[in-house]
Order: structure tokens, then sequence, then C-alpha cells
């Protein structure tokens, strides 16, 4: 018989990323497993993560959104640390595992840095690459991969407020990626509000989204462009982010440290509790 999902324990509501508590991702974190897609569904929030197995070492998680396993997410990942870090008594160095079990998921390094949690994405890389953007608007700038293995196109613009008055066409993007052998296009400026290093916004249509809200490995494949290019902090091995989606504002923080063959990136931030899910 299947479990009812709403005799279950409440799940606890976060906002990973957020900025101030506004935008980021809304979270639902389960503190058990079972019934995951029911509870994914009755949950109200765009990922749920099920807290499979915890101990100091590390945690192992599950994570759905309301019509389907994700397999993994950074942001959830992040939540369900957070949720955790005291309960459990998690070390300030563990591992996290998300996926099915049986197909033995995917395991990232996390660190607690400063109050934020940052999981290791691995070593970016860039490379400049001739392409043509007039079809998104953007006729004339030079464009970018950067790779962690999930290559993207990296634009900078001119000023925030060109970044801001951007408007995103699937067609126009899916098919510049395509001719690049991309996944998908960042976009950014220097500088911004509130002292952050770098201002930038995440398109997908190739996978499955307009526009991201919080998007830890393309922060990432950004952070390669800008080692690559001389514009990351000098002195420092740590950058503010903030991603700029219109409606919901995100912040991020990575650590990195540039090496030969490209910069070793580790991206995160907060996660706060916002109540209990609907």
């Amino acid at each position: 018989m299947t479990p009812d999902p709403t005799a279950a324990a409440a799940p606890a509501l976060y906002r990973a990323l957020s900025d101030g508590g506004v935008g980021g991702k809304r979270v639902a974190v389960f503190l058990d497993g079972g019934d995951e897609q029911a509870r994914a569904e009755a949950a109200g929030a765009p990922l749920s993560v099920f807290v499979q197995a915890a101990d100091p070492t590390g945690l192992r998680l599950r994570v759905f959104t309301p019509t389907r396993e994700k397999g993994s997410s950074d942001s959830a990942a992040i939540a369900a640390l957070s949720a955790l870090h005291t309960r459990a008594g998690l070390l300030d160095v563990v591992e996290v595992t998300q996926g099915d079990p049986e197909a033995r998921g995917e395991v990232q390094s996390a660190q607690l840095c400063g109050g934020e949690w940052v999981l290791r994405q691995g070593l970016a890389s860039a490379q400049e690459v001739t392409a043509d953007l007039s079809p998104t608007g953007l006729a004339g700038l030079a464009a970018w991969v950067g790779s962690t293995g999930r290559p993207n196109l990296v634009a900078e613009l001119p000023s925030l407020a060109a970044l801001d008055a951007f408007m995103p066409d699937d067609a126009a993007i899916s098919g510049v990626n395509r001719a690049t052998d991309t996944t998908g296009l960042v976009l950014y400026a220097l500088g911004g509000p509130g002292r952050v290093d770098v201002s930038f916004r995440a398109f997908g249509p190739l996978k499955g989204f307009t526009e991201d809200a919080a998007s830890s490995n393309m922060l990432a494949c950004l952070i390669g462009v800008l080692g690559r290019r001389g514009q990351l902090p000098q002195d420092a091995n740590l950058l503010r982010a903030a991603q700029r989606r219109p409606g919901h504002p995100a912040r991020l923080t990575a650590q990195f440290a540039p090496l030969s063959g490209g910069v070793e990136v580790w991206v995160g931030g907060h996660a706060t509790p916002a109540g209990a899910a609907p």
C-alpha cells in the first residue's frame, strides 16, 4: 500500500542562494526518504531534497521536482547541508552523494566557508571562439567557451544596464549553442550593487529552461573565462556574484585557485529557512 504523503512529516522550506532572503531557489528539505515523488508533488516547491542518510562526514540525497527525479542539484544540496549542519554534526569538509543509489549517484566535496556551504565544481577551462551572436541581438561581442565538462558560451556586456535589458529568445540562443557545441549562454558585466565582483545571467533552452535563477555550474564556467581574461579579483581567492534573472535575484560565492590548466572552482552560498512548505 502506498503511504499517504500528507501523513509524513512536513518538510522545512529553504531559499538557497537567495539575495537577502529574496529570490534564489525554493527547496523543500525532507529529513527522511520514502514515497519521494508523491511527497515532492505535495510539497509545492520547485525542488524537494530527501535525506537518505547523514553522518558527520557527509550526506546521501535524492532530489525531485514535482514531476520527476532530477538526479542532482547544487541548490538542493546547499539547502540540505544548511538544514543538517547542526543536527547531524557535520564536519567542515564533507562528501555529498546525490541520485538513485542503484546508479551510484554523483559525489561532490563540500566545505563550510564563512558560514556558507560551497560545492566543488572542478577545473574550469576557457578558450576564445568565433561565434556569430547577432541572432541573439548581441552582434560584435567577443565569445568564449567556459567548461567544467559541460561547455557554456560566455560573453561580456558593456554595462549592467545592458545585461538587465537583454531579452532572451529561446530559438536564437539554441541556434548559437548548437553552432558552437555549447549547452548554455552566460552573459556578464563586471561589478554590480552590493559590492559584488561580477553580475551575470544564465540561459539554457537546450537544457530545458529559458533562464535559470541560481546557476552554480554556469558561474563556474564564467569564472574559468574570467581567469583566462585576467578579470578575477586580485590578491584574493573569493568572488561574490549576483545572478540577475528578472524578479528572481540570487547571490553566489565562489572560491577559486588559478592553475596551469584553468581555474579550480567551488561555488555555493547561503540557504535561509523560509518557514514550512505548503
